[in-house]
């Protein structure tokens, strides 16, 4: 299945979400990957048929076990991790 949405969460869906969200665009950018619409939100309001992708800190992981296909960040703000995960989720 191709990614054409990802969802960044965090607990509330404001804050950092909202940094994911940021860096992932700019990952995505920089791979050159286009046409994949990126939004945040709150965990609670995450389901399968939201996205395709759904990326949450590692302090949600056992919150996110519900979720078909997850990337889980060590450190939210790290760059090379996410475009790590990122690159292999699409190679997936």
């Amino acid at each position: 299945m191709a990614i054409q949405r990802i969802l960044c969460c965090c607990a509330s869906g404001v804050g950092s979400s909202l940094l994911m969200r940021m860096n992932v665009e700019q990952a995505l950018k920089a791979m050159g990957k286009t046409g994949i619409t990126v939004r945040h939100s709150s965990l609670d309001n995450a389901s399968a048929e939201n996205a395709d992708l759904f990326i949450v800190g590692g302090d949600l992981e056992k919150f996110a076990g519900k979720l078909p296909k997850v990337i889980v960040l060590s450190n939210i703000m790290s760059m090379p991790e996410l475009t790590e995960k990122l690159a292999k989720a699409f190679h997936e």
